[in-house]
């Protein structure tokens, strides 16, 4: 049964990462509904660590590749639901991480709906942010996480957030971002970026532009690297 989500203080959250002997890879998750500002709070915790101490994984970067369809067929996929995503080939990452094994991670090309050839190597890191919209829906990625961030925006904000970047960095006209929300964002977000709120630690209403909260977090991650003495 899901617990009832509340908004909690950092030191309340995350029992695993507060416990007598924590983890030696943080995961933190940050989920929350496009345009919501995940990438910014996700930043946001980046910056205010050393780069030597933090790994960005961002679950975008997991889309399925497709090169048996036609562009046309690929245009018409539902990118929100969690059969989109290879999920599995993320979990095998994120295991890879926290045995402190380095990573080759997809590149996606969002315009074409395609992977690239090229990957990009990430190397293992005491902080690793995961973020994306489904990372609290899907069990296999939320059961790897040690801190739970949901971060809240206005359906409005979130719908303008997300046509100026698909039409401006996405290459996507008005016409198809429009239909692509009403025909598989908004309902994949009711059906389950939404609920998995419920397995949140704590929920941030307007993600990386909320300081008090990203400074909440960012000190209670820095109280565990000092812990572990790294």
């Amino acid at each position: 049964m899901r617990r009832t989500p509340e908004i909690v203080t950092v030191t309340q959250a995350a029992s695993s990462a507060s416990s007598d002997h924590p983890p030696r890879t943080l995961f933190v998750g940050v989920a929350g509904g496009t345009g919501s500002g995940k990438t910014t709070m996700a930043h946001a915790l980046l910056a205010g660590l050393p780069s030597s101490r933090c790994t960005h994984v961002q679950y975008d970067s997991y889309y399925r590749d497709h090169p048996e369809l036609d562009e046309e067929a690929r245009d018409a996929l539902n990118f929100d639901h969690p059969s989109a995503l290879e999920t599995e080939l993320m979990v095998k990452h994120l295991d890879q991480l926290r045995a402190g094994k380095p990573v080759d991670i997809p590149v996606y090309d969002f315009a074409s709906h395609r992977r690239k050839t090229e990957t990009v190597r990430l190397h293992p890191s005491p902080v690793i942010v995961v973020e994306g919209i489904l990372v609290l829906a899907e069990p296999s990625i939320r059961e790897r996480l040690d801190v739970k961030l949901f971060v809240e925006a206005a359906a409005d904000i979130r719908l303008m957030r997300r046509i100026s970047r698909d039409m401006e960095v996405r290459g996507r006209t008005f016409a198809q971002v429009r239909a692509q929300y009403f025909e598989s964002v908004r309902p994949m977000h009711l059906a389950f970026v939404e609920p998995s709120k419920a397995f949140a630690d704590v929920i941030i209403p307007e993600g990386g532009e909320n300081r008090v909260a990203v400074d909440m977090i960012l000190s209670k991650v820095q109280h565990w690297l000092q812990r572990l003495g790294v």
